[in-house]
């Protein structure tokens, strides 16, 4: 905790990088899918009228989603790898950077990822937009690292 005086600033959400098996993958614009919840079971017990008991249940990871500018087709092949049946399954680490670009403060790590979604760029004539690639990843859930 900090001194009398002292504050902590919130972790930027613009500085982050994106691993996959140690290996970095370049810039990415947008992680979504950062999520886990806990499925609530409802017990009502006989005789007891005033509430119901709420047990935990299985917990649940959302899919993670990475958009990146089209710059190489190193995210198509893995989807590739997928869809022919070669199962690679990988691990994918996503790091929220300091803002010296030095410390890694909050790391979430992804094990057994593959993808089951590739959506490419909107070509347009009329836009100078950058062609974005987006993958959608699976995985058996992550730990949150500091």
């Amino acid at each position: 905790m900090p001194a009398t005086g002292e504050r902590e600033d919130p972790f930027l959400a613009f500085r982050f990088q994106v691993r996959m098996d140690g290996d970095a993958l370049g810039g990415f614009s947008e992680v979504t899918g950062l999520s886990a919840e806990v499925e609530v079971q409802e017990v009502p017990e006989g005789g007891v009228n005033t509430f119901v008991h709420k047990l935990p249940g299985r917990a649940r990871f959302g899919n993670l989603t990475l958009r990146r500018g089209l710059a190489s087709t190193a995210m198509w092949e893995w989807f590739a790898q997928i869809v022919s049946g070669d199962i690679v399954r990988k691990t994918v680490v996503v790091e929220l950077l300091s803002p010296d670009g030095g410390a890694t403060p909050v790391r979430w790590v992804f094990d057994s990822a593959f993808p089951s979604r590739w959506t490419g760029p909107e070509l347009k004539a009329e836009q100078s937009n950058v062609a974005v690639e987006a993958i959608e990843i699976c995985h058996h859930g992550f730990l949150v690292e500091s």
